[in-house]
């Protein structure tokens, strides 16, 4: 990855030179530059005012409301965790700040999630339980109501409603988590298979 950072803006200036175009290359490096900035700023704006909604709703009991309806779903996909433990009270947490949208707020959550899943489950061979990577797919293909981050890229990109994407946003979450999901117990069973077999 490195390397093809190098790469790139070596072989355009190159290209810019033989065709001698360099002018237009650097008028196009500054103007990049440029607009690399004010979407910076513009995002910066509107993360701001989602994180503090976001906020508010987390200290006013939404995120601990949300995670008392996900935890008999919970308690199915994670096998193994007491229920009412610390662990899934956790990944409820965890989760709930994902749909709800908190953005960084959730990384300390899922930290505290997966710590809690080791603890309880004490794996001995330093490799990823299926609940550890369970709850990475949750993460990875999460459920979001208010998708903030592209309702932010959207407006600093003019757009008139940002939030019309929504409808469209909670299909595809719905399809992406039930197919990461799916994959995930299917291979958490067909590694479980492949284990006795390897001993033999």
């Amino acid at each position: 990855m490195k390397i093809l950072l190098i790469i790139i803006p070596a072989a355009s200036i190159i290209c810019g030179i033989a065709t001698g175009r360099l002018p237009e290359v650097s008028a196009a490096v500054l103007d990049g530059a440029g607009s690399a900035v004010t979407l910076a700023i513009s995002l910066c704006g509107v993360m701001c005012l989602w994180s503090g909604l976001m906020k508010v709703a987390e200290e006013c009991g939404a995120v601990r409301l949300m995670s008392s309806f996900l935890s008999p779903v919970l308690s199915r996909l994670f096998r193994g965790l007491k229920k009412g433990g610390r662990a899934l009270q956790l990944i409820a947490m965890n989760l709930s700040a994902n749909i709800l949208g908190l953005g960084n707020a959730t990384t300390p959550l899922g930290i505290q999630a997966m710590e809690a899943i080791q603890q309880e489950e004490s794996p001995d061979d330093g490799t990823a339980s299926d609940n550890m990577i369970m709850l990475t797919v949750l993460n990875t293909a999460s459920l979001q109501l208010i998708p903030a981050t592209a309702a932010a890229l959207r407006t600093a990109c003019g757009a008139e409603r940002p939030m019309e994407i929504l409808p469209c946003v909670w299909i595809v979450s719905v399809y992406s988590l039930t197919v990461a999901v799916t994959a995930a117990k299917m291979m958490a069973r067909f590694s479980r298979r492949r284990v006795p077999r390897a001993d033999n």
